[in-house]
């Protein structure tokens, strides 16, 4: 374990739960906004798992870990990336916040001992997604967006939930294409987000 992960995890008592220690570890951390969102995308991802036919249990895990690396302050991300040893894009370096679900996949692996590699993926792509995703990455990644972590209504939800209806595909490619659409507006267009846009177009075009 790096030194970095030591000092997150100082003060904490974990249980071995990894829902009971997540949110210890954010309420530890003073994210309680983020452990409220973290629970709702849980369930989310529960309810599509069953829905979709996937390990329900996976999809739990990834959901209530996707966003555990919030702790981290934006401004010191790329620095705890650094850290970790993790692959940086240039993408991320302009936008630190996107890296989040990179750490996220680390520190799931490293202090909450996850080791299946389905969820580790899963969680590494839950805001970006990325081409040939597999179901429990897009049940993750539709469950994120279906409980945003920002106010109000998401302006996106009600043609998601409709696409949804069809499959995880149209699900994840109906909220990509509206970030597509909108993409001028963004800070940065993620390498990933690009290759899962065309890579999903392609399959159900």
């Amino acid at each position: 374990m790096n030194v970095y992960e030591q000092d997150l995890q100082k003060g904490i008592r974990f249980t071995g739960s990894v829902y009971t220690d997540a949110l210890e570890f954010f309420y530890h951390h003073h994210q309680d906004r983020t452990a409220e969102h973290s629970i709702r995308v849980k369930k989310a991802a529960e309810t599509l798992a069953k829905s979709f036919h996937v390990p329900m249990r996976k999809a739990a895990i990834a959901g209530i870990l996707h966003d555990i690396s919030a702790v981290i302050p934006n401004e010191k991300r790329i620095a705890a990336a650094e850290a970790l040893g993790i692959d940086i894009l240039p993408e991320e370096r302009v936008f630190p916040m996107i890296i989040h679900q990179k750490l996220s996949k680390v520190l799931a692996r490293d202090l909450f001992h996850t080791q299946d590699q389905d969820i580790l993926n899963a969680i590494e792509c839950h805001t970006t997604l990325k081409a040939n995703p597999s179901p429990l990455d897009l049940v993750v990644f539709a469950a994120d967006k279906i409980e945003w972590d920002q106010s109000g209504r998401p302006p996106y939800i009600k043609e998601l939930q409709e696409a949804l209806e069809i499959s995880l595909e149209y699900g994840a490619f109906q909220y990509i294409q509206y970030l597509w659409n909108e993409r001028d507006k963004l800070k940065v267009v993620h390498p990933w987000l690009r290759d899962a846009y065309h890579n999903l177009k392609e399959k159900i075009g």
